[in-house]
């Protein structure tokens, strides 16, 4: 492919192109806990807003207007979320937690699947109804700082990646392959953060908020 047509490939797709960069910049920005991730989460929710709606996948365009909200609330908690309106630290997740935390992502995405196949013309209703639900339960654990929010994203990058080959949306799939990446960073990263709190016996009330 000569240079002239990758201009015009990027000319044609650049809402996905900067979207791309945008998200790139803020997963990155998560993993080294910078509280610019959210900035750029807010501009890169946006861009997607358009891409998604192009593509038909709705679920995933409603997604970003929830995705805007959770970044604002995140922005919010990891500068105040902490004791005393402190800046929010890594904590893990708790049993119940995480069990409360499956049921609700599977009951989502059960009905949103079954609402997008009955009354819509979605591409992939329960792929992507399943896929919305999850990333959903991940970002809501991301804005409360709770480590295994990686593991969440690490699952649910692989099938976006395999969806977005399938809308032919290539490099939205890229862009989802370098997640998988950045989310395998940002746990060790996060759970490097974690133990060394634990060792210096801080953070105590974020542990507790994790086991509610």
């Amino acid at each position: 492919m000569s240079l002239d047509q990758l201009v015009s490939l990027a000319v044609a797709n650049r809402w996905e192109v900067l979207a791309v960069v945008f998200g790139i910049v803020s997963v990155y920005l998560s993993t080294r806990e910078h509280i610019w991730s959210w900035p750029t989460a807010l501009v890169n929710v946006g861009l997607y807003f358009v891409v998604f709606y192009e593509a038909k996948l709705y679920a995933d365009m409603g997604l970003q207007v929830v995705y805007f909200g959770l970044s604002l609330y995140g922005w919010y908690e990891w500068l105040y979320g902490g004791a005393n309106r402190t800046e929010l630290h890594v904590s893990p997740t708790s049993r119940p937690l995480g069990v409360r935390l499956l049921i609700i992502g599977i009951v989502c995405a059960a009905v949103l699947g079954t609402l997008l196949a009955r009354f819509t013309d979605a591409a992939l209703p329960y792929v992507d109804s399943a896929t919305t639900s999850t990333s959903l339960v991940a970002q809501w654990m991301m804005t409360r700082k709770i480590l295994e929010n990686w593991a969440v994203w690490m699952a649910v990058d692989v099938v976006y990646v395999g969806m977005f080959i399938y809308k032919h949306l290539y490099l939205t799939a890229g862009l989802y392959t370098v997640f998988f990446v950045l989310a395998a960073m940002g746990y060790v990263q996060w759970k490097r953060s974690l133990a060394e709190r634990r060792e210096s016996g801080t953070g105590n009330r974020e542990l507790e908020i994790s086991r509610v």
